[in-house]
């Protein structure tokens, strides 16, 4: 752990996050004319409450794996954050000007699992959804991971595991369409691709530069 205090100044980075959430409530607070981006296949995927504990597994799940890159290899760390943060400005972007909504249904009463899906409705109102950044942090978090070299078979498993379970969540607590994840697969992946093979380049150089200097 010694060896991590160098990099401790990294962590720093992670500021960012309060940041750009406090981007999204106030893009969220301000719903414009909104658009509705259900397909036939959303109407028959059904609300289950009990997918709303994946859902909130997520904030715990992004935190907590950032700050594992950062002590395995803190250039995977720097990289994913890195996809995070331009996968969600462009997010932003697009609910600027492209505003959707997610038709919420009728909760039924009672019981612990409700409630925590309207303590999440009730955060949470039902715009900027096209792309969601529920998914797109998440599979920023499963590509960071294939990055992570000698890492235990825990995490070989329970990232691809809960990642999915926290994906999938989103359908079906209906607070996304799945056109808002396959939005935001296809945008952490084209965004992934640039940033680990730029910033790849960059530490590559940066190493040889080290190198020769010693």
């Amino acid at each position: 752990m010694k060896a991590k205090l160098k990099d401790l100044p990294y962590l720093l980075f992670l500021l960012v996050m309060p940041v750009l959430g406090l981007i999204y409530k106030i893009l969220n607070d301000n719903p414009r004319d909104a658009v509705v981006l259900s397909t036939e296949i959303d109407a028959t995927i059904p609300f289950l409450p009990v997918f709303i504990l994946p859902y909130i597994i997520w904030y715990a799940f992004i935190l907590g794996y950032l700050f594992y890159f950062w002590y395995k290899d803190t250039g995977v760390y720097l990289k994913t954050l890195s996809v995070i943060v331009f996968g969600e400005l462009v997010c932003f972007v697009i609910y600027f000007f492209f505003q959707t909504t997610v038709h919420r249904p009728d909760l039924p009463e009672g019981g612990i699992l409700i409630d925590l899906v309207q303590m999440i409705y009730n955060h949470d109102r039902p715009f900027n959804a096209f792309p969601s950044i529920h998914v797109l942090t998440t599979f920023a978090i499963i590509l960071g991971n294939i990055n992570i070299r000698d890492k235990h078979l825990f995490h070989r498993l329970f990232v691809p595991v809960m990642g999915t379970l926290i994906i999938i969540s989103t359908l079906f607590v209906k607070q996304h369409y799945i056109l808002d994840m396959f939005a935001s697969v296809l945008l952490t992946s084209f965004i992934y691709g640039i940033v680990f093979d730029v910033l790849k380049v960059f530490v590559t150089e940066k190493t040889k530069t080290l190198y020769i200097k010693d």
